[in-house]
């Protein structure tokens, strides 16, 4: 059987060209074991390994897989310090976690991936680490890596690392917040237009139209995991209300401020309600059809809101549309499931497949305390 009965000669080219370029990189760089890797329905990075003298075959026939495996096991509790208490920026943070970082910045840059930015956070032992943009497609490939390497680099100095949304319920949640920036098809940014005060284009103001027209629904898929709701709360700068703003980080869009030295490259939105217990792909798909169909019905976002909402009256929430996020991953999924947009970009089987597994999720965790939820999610994320 063909496994690319709808490939063309140059998408067979292109794939027989990603074969050979793969396998002569996993020569001369000496590997022996070559990790297939991939985001389950519950957010679980999982995997498999070939022998690395096999790569051009299984990159043809795949490495087997039951669906058993898209979704993740229980779990018991465990005693678990963070690494520090320092404070946020501390040069104290800094020094207790350089040996850790500097591995993991090494190997970072050994997979191609750019560090823009490394401090350590607001909770305890909690440490940022943004990367440099790169194409759709190569920022999801880059998320799974990136998890992945935290994760390793931890257990390899006897640690544990964590990407939970709220892995210790009275600290700082754990984010992975989404930016997006549009090119046209001549190359030029799309989201940059000099003379709007916030430097932001008609075309950014119809995607963030579109982002929140979907975003009750869109948390399904970028706040995936039951522990999510935890972290989606007012003042956690994590967002928790249906509105957008410049610089605004109580908002669940926000405008972010250009760099002087390249306006118009560099203007862009941040999706804050979105985190690591999220399918990457999933997450990232979704957000793109949600802006882009607000550009094609070019959907107004109203004004821009620069205040916390959490500060504001019922009936001035109601005002500038300031409605809550869903609370819960049940109510995310309920919102997802009449949401026909993003229903038909999953596609029949993935919807009904996503749906099942996470309301199983909801289910299981369903009567639990904080300290059963967190331990299990800081374990699998």
């Amino acid at each position: 059987m063909d496994p690319y009965p709808d490939a063309g000669p140059a998408s067979d080219a292109a794939h027989q060209e990603a074969i050979a370029a793969a396998t002569s990189r996993a020569e001369s760089a000496g590997i022996s074991l070559v990790w297939f890797l991939y985001a389950d329905h519950g957010g679980i990075i999982r995997g498999k390994s070939a022998s690395a003298a096999t790569l051009p075959a299984r990159m043809v026939t795949g490495i087997g897989h039951t669906v058993a495996m898209m979704a993740g096991p229980d779990g018991g509790p465990d005693r678990l310090v963070p690494n520090d208490d320092s404070l946020c920026y501390s040069a104290t943070g800094f020094h207790l976690a350089h040996d850790f970082t500097t591995d993991l910045l090494q190997g970072l840059r050994a997979q191609g991936m750019t560090v823009e930015h490394y401090y350590p956070e607001l909770g305890h032992g909690q440490q940022e680490v943004s990367i440099r943009h790169v194409p759709a497609l190569q920022a999801a490939d880059n998320h799974v890596l990136f998890r992945e390497t935290v994760r390793g680099t931890a257990f390899r100095r006897g640690m544990w690392a964590s990407l939970a949304p709220k892995p210790i319920a009275d600290q700082a949640g754990n984010g992975a917040h989404l930016h997006i920036s549009l090119t046209d098809l001549g190359g030029q940014p799309a989201f940059y237009d000099p003379g709007d005060r916030y430097l932001l284009s008609q075309t950014g103001y119809h995607f963030i139209g579109g982002l929140l027209a979907h975003l009750p629904a869109l948390t399904a898929l970028t706040c995936g995991s039951v522990n999510s709701y935890r972290r989606l709360a007012p003042q956690m700068w994590s967002s928790a209300y249906t509105i957008y703003g410049m610089d605004n980080r109580e908002a669940a869009i926000r405008i972010c401020s250009p760099m002087r030295d390249d306006p118009a490259a560099s203007v862009n939105l941040e999706i804050k309600p979105s985190d690591s217990s999220a399918n990457p792909y999933l997450a990232l798909g979704a957000a793109i059809q949600a802006g882009l169909d607000g550009i094609r019905r070019k959907l107004d976002p109203g004004e821009a809101v620069n205040v916390d909402p959490a500060t504001l009256s019922d009936a001035g929430r109601l005002a500038v549309g300031a409605h809550r996020l869903p609370a819960s991953l049940a109510e995310a999924l309920d919102a997802l499931a009449t949401d026909d947009l993003l229903l038909a970009s999953l596609g029949n089987l993935r919807r009904r497949a996503y749906l099942a597994v996470k309301r199983s999720e909801v289910a299981a965790f369903a009567g639990t305390d904080a300290s059963y939820e967190c331990f299990e999610h800081f374990t699998k994320f």
